[in-house]
């Protein structure tokens, strides 16, 4: 099969990248060793790009900076590039995520499929903010012209259905594969005592400021407990850091048991989970989220969210806890209530590694992709 994907989150050699950065890489990566074709198209910076990844073909166009129809030249630009590409090297299949298609055009017998990542809808409604009208416009189009969708979690296909029409098209639950050899089975003698480990963006929506809130109380019973937050600062529209945001309302004493390491490759979040002695990802609204399940396959003790895909994730109690990430007493309990089973930790991270690989193998996922696929190509 000659598989392409719209997006322009490839990751590049030395760039720090998210979820759907991590997705591309595990997934294109396993499709070409499986002896398939692999082409991602993206529109992104200033130049334009035609590389060959590790066997994956990278094309990205430099950001059109016309006024007013700028949207209008960079999806003609990809529509243009599919066409001639298709005629070169037949296509079998495009996926992209939820706005990908409003203005794509079409190719004949060329099955679209969305593959649902957290769209416009999800989040302004999870996060309880308005709809932008032309994000929810170009939304609506591109679900309407999709001919079958994947969602990374029965959570987000089940809510996304709520607020968006699926148009009756075919919705298959398929979860993010997790590279198990990235993340190994972490060695428990590097483990640092009351450490506590946060990878994500630091942002609201992460849950961070309710995980410094929390620590004070944890105090209390482990003194020794701290914080390592990896991850990217985030911005107020003002161009405010959110990271200095938090160093302004917490007392300097809460924040002495906090560090901000900034972003880190991907590369290298498999050493700062083994250092962990527990993993904390209170995210308030997520379609899945890969941080969990990594550290999970590595035997990490996890905390993660009760809302969303939280229980779909975690078994409380058994091979990890969940939250209320909005509530700064749930996210203490929980954490004190890990702590209490420090001589567990062993069983629940072994309970853990089990868990993940029976969601998130890689080989498995990819074998559950193409099948899907396949169904759709075979259609007349």
């Amino acid at each position: 099969m000659h598989i392409c994907f719209l997006s322009q989150e490839y990751p590049r050699q030395g760039v720090t990248y998210g979820g759907i950065g991590t997705f591309l890489l595990t997934i294109c990566q396993a499709l070409v060793k499986g002896g398939h074709k692999v082409t991602v198209i993206g529109i992104y910076g200033s130049k334009d790009l035609d590389e060959n990844l590790n066997g994956v073909r990278v094309v990205t166009f430099g950001r059109s900076q016309a006024k007013l129809i700028s949207w209008w030249r960079n999806f003609s630009r990809i529509s243009d590039f599919l066409e001639v590409l298709h005629r070169s090297q037949p296509i079998d299949l495009i996926e992209g995520s939820e706005l990908t298609f409003a203005f794509v055009r079409k190719l004949k017998n060329v099955p679209c499929v969305i593959r649902l990542h957290g769209g416009h809808h999800f989040f302004a409604e999870g996060e309880n903010r308005p709809l932008n009208r032309w994000k929810a416009l170009q939304e609506k189009q591109s679900f309407k012209k999709a001919d079958a969708f994947i969602a990374v979690s029965e959570y987000v296909k089940v809510h996304t259905g709520k607020l968006l029409s699926f148009h009756g098209k075919p919705v298959k639950v398929i979860n993010y594969p997790v590279s198990f050899d990235k993340f190994y089975k972490a060695d428990p003698s590097k483990s640092i005592p009351y450490r506590l480990v946060f990878a994500g963006t630091v942002c609201e929506k992460k849950g961070i400021r309710q995980l410094i809130q929390a620590l004070p109380e944890v105090a209390k019973t482990y003194p020794e407990v701290h914080l390592e937050v990896y991850g990217r600062d985030w911005l107020f529209p003002d161009g405010k850091s959110y990271m200095q945001y938090l160093k302004e309302i917490f007392p300097k004493k809460d924040l002495e048991r906090v560090r901000f390491h900034g972003p880190v490759s991907h590369e290298d979040l498999p050493k700062y989970y083994e250092e962990a002695e527990i993993c904390v990802f209170p995210s308030h609204m997520e379609t899945q989220g890969l941080v969990a399940p990594e550290a999970m396959g590595m035997g990490k003790p996890v905390i993660f969210s009760k809302t969303g895909p939280g229980p779909e994730t975690i078994d409380h109690g058994v091979n990890g806890w969940l939250c209320d990430p909005k509530d700064p007493k749930s996210i203490s309990n929980a954490i004190l209530e890990a702590f209490s089973q420090r001589s567990s930790f062993g069983k629940i991270g072994e309970a853990a590694i089990k868990k993940a690989h029976l969601k998130f193998d890689p080989d498995t996922i990819t074998r559950q992709n193409l099948e899907f696929y396949q169904t759709l190509i075979q259609k007349p």
